[in-house]
């Protein structure tokens, strides 16, 4: 078994006694899944009886992808199914009592603990394509690593592998690695095809012929590729939001929120002081008048005037605006006319103007939602970057893709946490028109 000198790398901070995390990302072709098989396999040799997981999204994946390269590790080291190991359902059981769990780390909706994954204990995990798992799905595996640590000294460890994707690993390891802030206990290696000395070279060209996105990411590794056009924020603008501290409140306080439509959505409310998001709730499957009555409690604790309450009014978000006395709290119309817009400006609706607003004081970095969960930040960005220009010729009005479209392009997820932004920002449209809020 040869290593790479970038396997060898992270072999060795898999085996030091500082470093828990490590992001083995880069091009396709640099030896990911082999190194994390081949430290799997190493380990269950050296320590009889610990337990290790072996994780990836869709376990059918996992069987024809990870499974295939500890089959393939195997034998580079001499090891004989029916020898020194046999796979047994989703465990591959070695003869000293070491094991490695086939496990799925897909999220259900009926399980956001990932309950399913049980109360069982490993010595170590790997987990192959990590970026298509939920950051919860990495949080609960982490916990899950205590069996037999004490008996043979070790450090829990986990390694993680994936192509460069602008997910939760981009935000944290690609990204603080990058500015030089990643935590000392966490690593960062990029590999790329030129690194893996044994990757056919047949490989290589099929990968220099892929379209110029996808080249740069799985032939040049390259985390920054390129932005879409069409797409109103930057990615790292986006990513900045959890980080700008040095926004500050103003005193000035407001509440944004987006009342579910079917049974699938939650509605959403964002509390803000100024342009800082302070507070953040999620109600699901409530009727308006709960909805309605739970607006009237946060703005009571927090002080927020009715005036300087949004509430999206299309479909049933009209109910909850029933709920309040007449020109009290405000209902947003995405399609209704945009608000006094600039001679040079011209937005086919309001939603379409208030998404430029927003576009502006996000590439700015204007705005700050700090202590956000990993897996709802997630959400959040996918929001943002899929608020893009509907004619990037730029020969109509300015313009937005039709929520109806977004849904599709985020797998039927409603865009709930962006619409809570964009929203916001009808109070910035008319503090800039000059208009008075009545």
């Amino acid at each position: 078994m040869r290593l790479t000198e970038k396997q060898t790398i992270c072999l060795d901070f898999l085996e030091d006694s500082k470093t828990t995390e490590i992001l083995y990302g880069g091009a396709a072709g640099g030896g990911k899944s082999i190194i994390g098989v081949y430290w799997l396999s190493k380990n269950c040799l050296k320590y009889p009886g610990t337990r290790w997981l072996m994780g990836r999204e869709e376990l059918e994946t996992l069987r024809g992808t990870t499974l295939k390269s500890f089959f393939k590790v195997a034998k580079m080291q001499g090891l004989a199914a029916g020898t020194h190991f046999k796979l047994s359902g989703k465990t591959i059981l070695f003869s000293n009592g070491s094991e490695i769990i086939l496990s799925e780390l897909k999220l259900y909706p009926s399980d956001p603990d990932f309950d399913y994954l049980g109360s069982f204990e490993i010595t170590g995990a790997f987990i192959d394509e990590c970026s298509q798992v939920v950051h919860k799905a990495k949080e609960v595996v982490k916990s899950r690593m205590r069996h037999m640590i004490d008996e043979y000294k070790l450090m829990p460890k986990l390694l993680m592998t994936c192509n460069p994707a602008k997910k939760w690993p981009y935000i944290e390891f690609y990204k603080p690695n990058r500015d030089g802030v990643l935590p000392k206990d966490k690593r960062f290696i990029r590999a790329l095809p030129g690194d893996n000395e044994y990757l056919p070279a047949s490989y290589v060209s099929m990968l220099a012929g892929l379209d110029k996105k996808t080249r740069n990411r799985l032939l040049r590794g390259e985390w920054e590729y390129e932005e879409d056009p069409s797409s109103l924020m930057t990615y790292d603008a986006i990513t900045s939001i959890f980080t700008n501290s040095h926004i500050q409140p103003t005193g000035k306080r407001y509440m944004s929120v987006d009342v579910a439509r079917y049974g699938n959505d939650k509605t959403k409310i964002r509390l803000w002081d100024g342009l800082t998001v302070f507070k953040k709730e999620v109600m699901d499957k409530k009727s308006t008048k709960e909805v309605a009555d739970r607006i009237k409690e946060l703005y009571i604790e927090y002080q927020i005037p009715p005036s300087q309450i949004i509430i999206d009014e299309d479909g049933i978000g009209g109910g909850v605006i029933d709920n309040f006395p007449r020109n009290t709290v405000k209902g947003f119309i995405a399609n209704s006319r945009p608000i006094n817009p600039k001679p040079s400006e011209s937005y086919d609706n309001l939603k379409s103007q208030c998404a430029y607003i927003l576009a502006e004081k996000v590439n700015n970095n204007d705005i700050y939602e700090p202590e956000l969960n990993p897996d709802i930040q997630e959400m959040l960005i996918e929001d943002l970057e899929q608020i893009k220009e509907k004619d990037v010729d730029g020969q109509g009005k300015r313009g937005i893709i039709p929520k109806d479209k977004v849904k599709e392009s985020l797998g039927g997820r409603s865009p709930d946490d962006g619409d809570t932004y964009i929203m916001r920002m009808f109070f910035e449209v008319n503090k800039s028109s000059g208009l008075r809020i009545i």
